[in-house]
C-alpha cells in the first residue's frame, strides 16, 4: 500500500502559561494508507513542525519532510526504517525534521498494526508486554508546602514513585532546594521512590550541580534527571563520577539515535529517557532501547502529554522485563486528557502496560480534538502551501 495522506492538527489550551508543562498544546498526526488510518503525536512546538512538513525546498539536503513520505510504499516494518532514513537524508539541514517525522512515524506504526492486526510492541519483535510501574510526574510546588501536598496526593492515589521537576528547583539556594527535597520525601514516605528532574537548570555547571548532591543523597533520590543540557557530555560524565550511588538520567532532548548513544557512552547516565515524539518516532526509540540493554543502562519512557503519546512511549521497551519504571503524567491540562476516547489506566497492582489491541490501542476523541483545534494556514508568495485538513 502507498502512504496517501498525512495531516497535522494543532491543538492548544485557550491560554498557554509560561510553565514547564508540555500538555498545554499538542500536534496530532493522522496518516492514511490502503484504507487504514493511524494516529501519532509530535512532542515539539506545533507550528515549526508543520512548517518542516511542507516548507519550500532550500537545497538538496534541506527538503520538506513530505517529499520523503507521501507516496512511499508501506507494507512492513522495514519500510518504516527505510522512510525514516530517507527523511534524514533529504532533510539533513532542516533541524525540525526529526520532530516532525517522529509524529508521522508513530502514526504509521499505529496504521501498520491495525492493518496487520497486531499491537505495535509485537511488530517490534517482543513476545510479551510486561507491566510497568508508573511514577507520578509532577512539577515542584512554588513552596515546600505545595510540594509536600503534591507528594501526599501522589501517595494517596496509589503511586509507588513520583518525580518532581522544574519549578523553583536549582534557581535560588542550596537550602531552598533541600527544603523542597525534604518536603517531597516526607510526602512520599520512607518507602516511596523519589525521582528528581532539574530541567537543565545548571546548563553545564558541574560545581553548582554538585552542591545539590548531599541533599539528594539525604533524601534518597533514585536519580537526578537532566542536570545539564543534552549536549553537555563532559559535565554529565563529571557529575556522574561525583554522584556515587545516585544515578543520572537524561535523554528526553535527544532528537536522533546518536544523541542518545552519546549520553549513554560518554555522559555516564544510568537511565536513558527517550521521547518517541522527538527522537524520530518508535522506530528510533526501539534502537535506543536495544542499545541501552547492550550497555547495561535502564530504558525509561519520557512523556508528559496525552495517552496516545503515552502508549507510543511504552512500545519500545514493552518487552523488557527488568526495565519497569515508566513516566505517567498525572497533572496534564484538560486538552491532553480529553483528546483520546480511552486511556491507559493503572491495574489493581498500580501498574500499566502497552495495550494488546492492534496498533497503539488508543483512539482520538474527534469531538474533543475539534474543541481545541487551532486552524492553520501557511502561504508563501500568495500561494497557500498548507491549510488544516478536515477532521
Amino acid at each position: 500500500m502507498k502512504i496517501e495522506s498525512v495531516d497535522f492538527f494543532y491543538l492548544s489550551m485557550p491560554e498557554v502559561l509560561d510553565i514547564g508543562d508540555g500538555s498545554q498544546d499538542a500536534l496530532l498526526v493522522r496518516v492514511r494508507a490502503g484504507g487504514f488510518e493511524g494516529w501519532g503525536e509530535c512532542e515539539a512546538a506545533p507550528l515549526p513542525s508543520i512548517a518542516a512538513w511542507m516548507c519550500p525546498r532550500s537545497h538538496s539536503a534541506c527538503k520538506p519532510v513530505r517529499d520523503s513520505v507521501l507516496g512511499q510504499t508501506l507494507d512492513g516494518v522495514a519500510d518504516l526504517t527505510r522512510i525514516g532514513n530517507l527523511v534524514r537524508e533529504n532533510s539533513l539541514d532542516l533541524l525540525q525534521a526529526d520532530h516532525t517525522w517522529s509524529g508521522v512515524d508513530i502514526a504509521l506504526w499505529d496504521l501498520l498494526g491495525k492493518k496487520l492486526g497486531e499491537p505495535v510492541w509485537k511488530l517490534l519483535g517482543y513476545e510479551k508486554s510486561f507491566p510497568k510501574t508508573p511514577y507520578a510526574s509532577v512539577l515542584f510546588g512554588n513552596t515546600p508546602q505545595e510540594t509536600l501536598k503534591k507528594a501526599r496526593a501522589a501517595t494517596a492515589a496509589g503511586y509507588k514513585a513520583a518525580k518532581f521537576g522544574w519549578g523553583p528547583f536549582g534557581r535560588t539556594t542550596v537550602a531552598a532546594d533541600r527544603d523542597q527535597l525534604q518536603a517531597a520525601r516526607e510526602g512520599l514516605g520512607a518507602d516511596g521512590i523519589l525521582l528528581v528532574d532539574a530541567g537543565t537548570v545548571w546548563v553545564d555547571d558541574v560545581i553548582r550541580a554538585s552542591q545539590a548532591l548531599p541533599a539528594l543523597h539525604e533524601c534518597r533520590a533514585l536519580w537526578l534527571e537532566e542536570p545539564f543540557v543534552s549536549g553537555a557530555l563532559d559535565s554529565y560524565r563529571l557529575l556522574a563520577e561525583k554522584a556515587g550511588s545516585l544515578k543520572l538520567a537524561g535523554g528526553e532532548g535527544a532528537h536522533n539515535i546518536w544523541m542518545a548513544r552519546h549520553l549513554m557512552q560518554h555522559g555516564g547516565v544510568g537511565y536513558i529517557q527517550i521521547d518517541c515524539g522527538r527522537i524520530g518516532g518508535i522506530t528510533v526509540a526501539k534502537q535506543a532501547a536495544d542499545d541501552a540493554v547492550a550497555r547495561g543502562v535502564t530504558f525509561v519512557n519520557h512523556t508528559f502529554t496525552s495517552h496516545l503519546a503515552l502508549s507510543a512511549s511504552l512500545q519500545p521497551f514493552a518487552g523488557l522485563e527488568k526495565d519497569v519504571i515508566c513516566e505517567y503524567p498525572v497533572e496534564p491540562k484538560s486538552l491532553a486528557v480529553e483528546v483520546t476516547a480511552n486511556q491507559l489506566k493503572r491495574d489493581a497492582n498500580g501498574q500499566v502496560r502497552a495495550p494488546d489491541t492492534p496498533g497503539l490501542g488508543i483512539t482520538p476523541d474527534l469531538a474533543s480534538v475539534q474543541r481545541y483545534l487551532v486552524p492553520v494556514e501557511i502561504s508563501v508568495r500568495g500561494t497557500v502551501l498548507y491549510r488544516t485538513s478536515v477532521l
